[in-house]
């Protein structure tokens, strides 16, 4: 029987602790480097930062337009002044570090391999590995689904830290009022009904919590921590160390460097499910996570997506005679099983401009 070993990724916690080189599988081909290196350019102005509270209560029209202006030009932004309490962030982020910090045989209670060897996306571990030159991301994780509750999985809720379970349920609370003020706004700027966006989401649309590890690196000019891709879901949440670095945004050909948080804000990005959704008016961007040599860094990630059995296309109400359906439409479920093999196969930059008509 064929040695399929590569298929089991080992914890990148526990290969940082223990080689002073990455395995060849984390390491980027010359070709994959696109002749430059990852080391991203600073990013030509501040992060677009929305004052939530604001825009929400009154659709300050400059609140607005800095909204439409950072959906247009960036497909991510900040928010601030969000009604998330600073102290249920840093409880987050503290449960996230020490669960990272647990030893291995008690994260593996979580783990994400059926009989240690059979791959689901809910658990702690790796992403999947399909073949055996897939280049391998230098972080950790673990994928917990939160919505609809009734689809929650406990078995994969960590027990220890003991906050752990009850901070997840109540920041998962938080920031789904969150996602739908975002949305409210962002369908106002669209001159659609209020609720237009917030109803594309029923009761079976899932909502997952990816919390990311990432160890310090010895070869972080060679090792991402997260390849390129862009989200599938219609919206991501994300919780960002606000010590570490890391997360970087393409546009235009050039990498940019987004700085570590801070204030306590939050970044939201748009994802491919949106960008159908509106008919290309609102884009998918791409990122990656780089690696550090000397500091680990952790981030948490509220993915909002859709029922995977419902059709999503353009909304009727964006298009005209003038403005025709970009993207033909596609059940979400199909649609994600494309984007995982177009992003794990490396087939070229964005799964979007594929799906147009």
């Amino acid at each position: 029987m064929a040695d399929e070993s590569w298929r089991l990724p080992n914890s990148v916690q526990q290969l940082a602790a223990n080689m002073q080189e990455p395995p060849s599988q984390y390491l980027l081909r010359e070709q994959e480097l696109l002749g430059g290196n990852l080391a991203g350019a600073e990013m030509p102005e501040p992060v677009p930062t929305i004052d939530l509270g604001l825009l929400s209560a009154s659709n300050d029209p400059e609140e607005a337009a800095k909204l439409l202006s950072a959906l247009k030009t960036w497909g991510f932004f900040q928010i601030s002044n969000h009604g998330m309490e600073a102290s249920m962030m840093d409880s987050v982020m503290t449960a996230s570090r020490e669960f990272f910090h647990l030893p291995l045989e008690e994260k593996k209670k979580c783990s994400n391999l059926i009989d240690g060897k059979h791959f689901q996306v809910e658990g702690y571990g790796n992403d999947q590995v399909r073949t055996q030159d897939q280049r391998l991301d230098w972080s950790d994780r673990l994928h917990l689904r939160v919505e609809p509750e009734g689809g929650r999985n406990l078995a994969h809720w960590p027990t220890h830290p003991k906050s752990f379970r009850d901070n997840l349920h109540e920041y998962a609370l938080k920031c789904k009022r969150i996602k739908s003020d975002i949305l409210r706004a962002m369908a106002k700027i669209l001159k659609l009904d209020e609720d237009c966006l917030v109803n594309q989401f029923n009761s079976n649309a899932p909502t997952f919590a990816r919390f990311n590890h990432f160890p310090p690196c010895p070869r972080p000019d060679l090792v991402l921590g997260i390849k390129p891709h862009a989200d599938f879901p219609a919206l991501t949440v994300l919780l960002m160390d606000k010590d570490v670095a890391g997360l970087q945004y393409l546009r235009d050909g050039t990498w940019y460097n987004v700085p570590a948080a801070c204030d306590h804000t939050l970044l939201i990005n748009i994802g491919l499910t949106m960008e159908i959704m509106t008919n290309g008016i609102f884009r998918g961007p791409m990122h990656r996570v780089v690696t550090n040599a000397d500091k680990e860094r952790i981030s948490v990630a509220m993915f909002y997506g859709v029922d995977p059995e419902q059709e999503i296309g353009p909304i009727a109400h964006l298009l005209s005679e003038e403005q025709s359906a970009q993207y033909r439409k596609m059940k979400a479920k199909d649609l994600l099983v494309l984007h995982h093999e177009h992003y794990a196969g490396g087939r070229g930059p964005r799964i979007a401009d594929a799906l147009k008509i």
